[in-house]
């Protein structure tokens, strides 16, 4: 086995101090329409929450209302808006300490989201990580409000992770998230860390 060296660290809540979707939304309808649309769409996000409705069909429920229909390109532009002007204030100090450490460690280091990768790959790039998130559908240029293949959670973290790297290569493997959602990556680790930058 090699010296290599990889981390895995989910975005929402571990990364971030809130979750991104919710702020995506925010930041591209405003306040108003976000919050008047959640309010509509309340039972699908009870259903959810209680396990009734799988999380996969409320996002797509959610992306349809207020994404479906966009253009790309437009849609894109304001993800870049976005990543640029909120994403960083989103962000954990303690997190981007760790990752800079992972940095200096020559650690490969891979952020983890369920949340598309429209709006996070800017950001992502800009400090040289490597990045696996959901896939918003497209046809002919436009939002479809769909997921392109499945939504990027739970045990299909472990699937795309594993699509991508033969972890057999690696010495050291860490991975870091804060819900029941990233225990399947967490599991594949050396070592894990579960809420590490809370107080951070």
């Amino acid at each position: 086995m090699s010296e290599k060296k990889i981390a895995f660290i989910d975005f929402d809540g571990t990364i971030t101090r809130k979750d991104s979707f919710l702020e995506i939304i925010k930041f591209q309808k405003g306040k108003f329409i976000c919050y008047a649309g959640l309010l509509l769409n309340l039972p699908w996000l009870i259903g959810s929450l209680f396990s009734i409705i799988p999380n996969e069909r409320t996002k797509e429920k959610l992306l349809t209302y207020f994404f479906a229909g966009m253009e790309e390109i437009v849609f894109q532009e304001k993800c870049d808006l976005f990543a640029k002007d909120i994403l960083p204030g989103l962000i954990r100090p303690g997190a981007l300490n760790e990752i800079d450490a992972l940095r200096k460690q020559e650690f490969e280091i891979v952020v983890v989201s369920a949340s598309a990768t429209n709006w996070i790959k800017n950001w992502a790039c800009q400090l040289s990580l490597k990045l696996i998130a959901t896939t918003l559908e497209v046809k002919k240029g436009i939002i479809t409000g769909r997921i392109a293949g499945k939504n990027c959670q739970g045990e299909q973290k472990v699937v795309c992770i594993l699509e991508h790297w033969d972890l057999d290569k690696y010495k050291v493997i860490y991975a870091y998230g804060d819900s029941s959602g990233d225990k399947p990556m967490l599991a594949l680790a050396t070592k894990s860390f579960y809420k590490p930058f809370r107080t951070a």
